[in-house]
């Protein structure tokens, strides 16, 4: 490992830092309002500065002694992520839950650094969250004004080592930086009117002006206390726009605002007497109709989606973006309004996963989303444990037959579910947060059976498969180096594979990535070639010894010209860019013929070997072979 290393990203952290310190200045600058400055300064910490979160807590003198969150910011967009946020109660009280870093932050008055999230007793409730939503470190500063502590800023990150001493001194700047402009924005107007700004911020979304979460829940509270007494339904609809995310991305958060103001002010022209609407996030917004049953519900969930289904003009451009509806009703699924919130959203993101406009909560629902954290946390403890399993389906050579390697894969048998589909296992880590930890296990399993099997005499390659994730991991050389200094692993006794569609998630970071991992030796892949999206031009620049076709192709072959067509020029493509090809999916001899004729390289597929403990790989090696004499 670089010795220098350590010293590379401690100047790494201090160089983002002097960026987000410079960022936050220019939105000191530019904001006119308190919301507006607490959001600015978040998004700038997470955006510019690349921590995993950001939030601005103020403290109130009420009984409890409550520490509302006024403002945050996270890295990427996760259901769970934002209803943990949007739901989470605080307190700054000297008490077993006010024993985290903000609270001591606003109780000291000094800032609480480097708190672990997975060893500090102090943040124990919130531990198992941290684990599942990879928060691994913290850091809180106060926000002093006029002599007295008004909350505190908080700032995550998903490293264990974040928060250096430079970093930390960089970090205070911005937070007293911040307490400054919070004071300065108040010194601006007389007291009466700051209090009524502070009212609305409780009650309204200072963005769209329209009623926000707080005000919704308490209309809600209401209304289902009428509905009780009346034995009357209500529904609650929760509409989003659709890929809201990827236009933010695109365009810019100032562009996305623009687009969430246009969706708000049509709801407003919608507006119906016995309605109450509420924006509840970004491009988000609940809508509460008294005495209406699910099928009305419905019907008006699909006239509200027509209605927003022309492109809408924002900054210039026209854009057609259209919504997504979320159901659930009083009393059939919930009787009071987090129930009802949470389960029109849930319905709201079935819909946005099934790719249809509009979805009405069921049980079931529930149920996986229930199952779905369970098996993840069950996963990462299968994780930490080394309980998952190292498969190898070896590769044939179609020439010679001879036995040209072997992919390793990663199984996991549940010890109650039986075996998990790893496409199942796999999304669940990659939008968790588990799939780093989960790389690194099967990397450790292949590098260690590598050596297993050399020392019984298997000369044999191995191949991993890389995920667009872990591409983009700045510490996956460094572990590969490390690896491969370990167990003494030469470069032509492992393999990597890297499947089109990571590649192109972001071309010009892959490239680089790519780059750096060729630089140790190795062979590279390129899975599933034919269903992504890269250019011919891309192609060229990649530094890859080898594609092979998705067994999609492979497997029409016999029923599809078309497909066999496809398989046929990306044989000649590869040999003509001097490319390997490996065909996958070969489970028939007439398949294994067909790419024979037509001159592949290499075959894997349940016609020669289906996946297999890797501990069984010698004894096929030793039958397979003795079958070709």
């Amino acid at each position: 490992m670089d010795p220098g290393g350590g010293t590379e990203s401690e100047l790494s952290r201090v160089n983002q830092a002097l960026k987000t310190l410079s960022a936050g200045n220019r939105t000191l600058l530019r904001a006119s309002q308190e919301q507006d400055l607490l959001l600015g300064m978040c998004r700038v910490i997470v955006n510019e500065g690349g921590y995993r979160l950001a939030y601005v807590a103020y403290a109130q003198h009420d009984e409890q002694k409550s520490l509302p969150i006024m403002a945050y910011a996270i890295q990427r967009d996760i259901p769970e992520e934002r209803d943990f946020f949007d739901h989470l109660q605080l307190t700054w009280a000297d008490v077993e839950l006010g024993q985290h870093a903000p609270a001591i932050a606003v109780r000291s008055g000094e800032p609480c650094i480097g708190r672990s999230l997975l060893t500090d007793p102090g943040h124990a409730p919130w531990r198992e969250v941290a684990i599942r939503l990879d928060y691994s470190s913290l850091s809180a500063f106060p926000l002093p004004i006029d002599g007295e502590v008004v909350g505190a800023l908080l700032i995550a990150d998903s490293s264990p080592d974040a928060f250096d001493e430079a970093e930390v001194r960089l970090l205070g700047e911005l937070a007293d930086d911040l307490a400054y402009g919070i004071a300065n924005l108040r010194s601006r107007i007389k007291r009466h009117e700051a209090e009524e700004r502070i009212a609305r911020m409780a009650l309204y979304d200072s963005l769209t002006g329209l009623p926000n979460r707080t005000m919704f829940r308490s209309r809600l509270q209401s209304a289902i206390v009428d509905g009780r007494q009346k034995h009357r339904p209500l529904a609650v609809l929760l509409l989003s726009a659709m890929h809201f995310h990827e236009i933010s991305d695109t365009l810019g958060y100032q562009q996305a605002d623009l687009l969430t103001c246009s969706f708000a002010r049509q709801l407003e022209d919608h507006q119906r007497e016995d309605r109450f609407v509420a924006c509840v996030g970004d491009a988000e917004f609940a809508l509460l109709y008294p005495d209406m049953d699910v099928s009305q519900a419905m019907r008006t969930a699909q006239d509200l989606i027509r209605a927003f289904s022309s492109p809408v003009e924002v900054g210039g451009l026209s854009i057609s973006v259209g919504l997504c509806a979320g159901i659930a009703a009083f009393p059939g699924h919930g009787t009071d309004p987090d129930s009802l919130i949470r389960r029109a959203r849930m319905a709201m993101f079935e819909a946005k996963r099934r790719g249809s406009d509009s979805a009405v909560f069921t049980p079931e629902l529930e149920q996986q989303r229930t199952n779905r954290l369970a098996l993840m946390i069950d996963l990462r403890r299968a994780i930490e444990q080394k309980a998952l399993m190292l498969y190898c389906q070896p590769k044939i050579d179609l020439a010679t037959r001879r036995i040209r390697g072997a992919e390793g894969l990663v199984r996991w048998q549940h010890p109650a579910h039986g075996m998990i589909p790893a496409e199942e296992f796999v999304k669940i880590a990659e939008t968790s947060g588990l799939i780093t930890p989960l790389t690194y296990h099967v990397l450790e399993a292949a590098f260690q059976q590598i050596y297993a099997w050399h020392d019984m005499g298997i000369d044999q390659p191995l191949s991993v498969n890389l995920s667009a994730r872990d591409l983009r991991d700045p510490a996956l050389i460094d572990k590969l180096k490390n690896l491969f200094s370990t167990w003494g692993t030469r470069p032509d006794w492992i393999q990597f594979e890297l499947t089109e569609s990571a590649l192109m998630e972001d071309p010009v970071g892959a490239l680089d990535a790519i780059r750096r991992i060729k630089a140790l030796g190795v062979e590279l892949f390129i899975d599933d070639f034919g269903i992504g999206y890269s250019s011919l031009s891309y192609l060229h620049k990649l530094p890859v010894d080898a594609i092979k076709i998705d067994q999609s192709f492979v497997m029409a072959m016999p029923d599809s010209a078309i497909s066999a067509a496809i398989v046929q020029s990306t044989i000649e493509l590869g040999h003509r860019l001097d490319l390997e090809v490996v065909a996958e999916g070969v489970e028939t001899e007439s398949a294994w013929n067909h790419l024979v004729a037509l001159g592949c390289d290499t075959a894997q597929g349940f016609y020669m070997a289906r996946p297999m403990p890797a501990e069984q790989f010698r004894n096929w090696q030793v039958h397979y072979e003795s079958s070709l004499h």
